[in-house]
C-alpha cells in the first residue's frame, strides 16, 4: 500500500467515525426527547387563526384544512377569522399566544411580516 492510499483510507475512517458519532448523538437526542414529550398532540382543541375576512379564498382553504386535520387527528380545529390592520391583528394574537402548538396562523403567500411593538 502506498502513502497516498493510506492517507485516503485514514481520512475515510475519520469521516466514518464522525458520521457514526453524529448519528448516535442524534438518535439519543430524539429518543430522550420522545420520552419527555410523550403526551399525545393535540389533547385539546386547536385554534387556526386567519387574519383575513371570512368568505375569501384564504378562509375557504383554512376551513378545508381544519376539517381534514380534525378528521385525521381526532381533535377539533377551530377557525378564528381576525381581519384588520393588514393582518396585524390576527398575527399579533398568534405571536402573543403560548408557544404550545395550540394556536396556529394561516396566511396567504402575499402576507408580509410587519414589526409589532
Amino acid at each position: 500500500m502506498n502513502n497516498t492510499s493510506r492517507r485516503l483510507k485514514s481520512k475515510m475512517l475519520v469521516h466514518f467515525r464522525r458520521v457514526i458519532s453524529a448519528a448516535l448523538v442524534l438518535a439519543f437526542a430524539l429518543g430522550a426527547s420522545g420520552a419527555v414529550n410523550a403526551q399525545a398532540y393535540p389533547s385539546k382543541p386547536v385554534r387556526l387563526v386567519i387574519p383575513i375576512a371570512a368568505g375569501g379564498g384564504t378562509d375557504i382553504i383554512g376551513r378545508l384544512i381544519a376539517q381534514k386535520l380534525a378528521a385525521a387527528m381526532g381533535q377539533q380545529f377551530i377557525v378564528d377569522n381576525r381581519p384588520g390592520a393588514g393582518g396585524i391583528i390576527g398575527s399579533e394574537l398568534v405571536a402573543k399566544s403560548p408557544a404550545d402548538g395550540y394556536v396556529l396562523l394561516l396566511v396567504p403567500a402575499s402576507h408580509t411580516i410587519n414589526p409589532v411593538a
